[in-house]
């Protein structure tokens, strides 16, 4: 028999059905994807029972698993993104939070270490107040690629949506959080971003 470790999702997922303890593969593989998302979008606290309760609800629908997908990622990543909605207004709260916050220009270091986290922390206050305007789906779309570092077609997966959607509202989202900044790209601040 082969070792579970080197079994694909799918096979993961089949035999988990008669064994249930072989779905705690899966666990071990995403967990830590899973939990880095949502504790970007929801702090540690709530991070921690989101990722708990995708896997408890992922566990008793693995009898329900498409055997097609070959990667369980986008499928726990969908879950996911279903579980947050509970804590859109949390989250839409702390973002505004974030814009309000103030800059911190106590740094110790090398000159060129104080300007970046300078221009980091100034960002960071735009930052949340874009990704607080932005519809919750254009949202979940923008933050799905960008910290859950999912490719177009697993986001498509993983929202149920087809990929030319997700395209135009991950374009409508960058779009939208480009002007909030002032028209500058916040991953890299050059003079052809404006």
């Amino acid at each position: 028999m082969a070792r579970v470790e080197a079994q694909g999702d799918a096979e993961v997922m089949r035999a988990s059905i008669a064994e249930p303890d072989r779905f705690a593969t899966l666990y071990d593989r995403y967990a830590g994807a899973l939990y880095r998302y949502a504790h970007q979008r929801v702090g540690p606290q709530a991070a921690q029972d989101v990722v708990a309760e995708t896997f408890l609800a992922a566990f008793q629908r693995r009898t329900a698993y498409d055997a097609n997908r070959p990667e369980a990622r986008p499928w726990l990543f969908g879950i996911l993104t279903r579980k947050l909605a509970r804590y859109r207004r949390s989250e839409r709260a702390d973002y505004r939070a974030l814009s309000r916050s103030s800059v911190d220009t106590t740094i110790d270091g090398p000159a060129d270490v104080v300007a970046e986290r300078v221009t980091a922390h100034a960002a960071r206050a735009a930052l949340g107040a874009a990704l607080a305007g932005l519809p919750a789906r254009d949202r979940d779309v923008l933050l799905l690629v960008a910290w859950g570092e999912l490719s177009y077609e697993e986001v498509a997966a993983a929202l149920g949506i087809p990929v030319g959607t997700v395209r135009s509202r991950l374009n409508r989202a960058r779009r939208k959080v480009k002007e909030s900044l002032g028209g500058v790209n916040p991953i890299s601040a050059t003079e052809d971003d404006r």
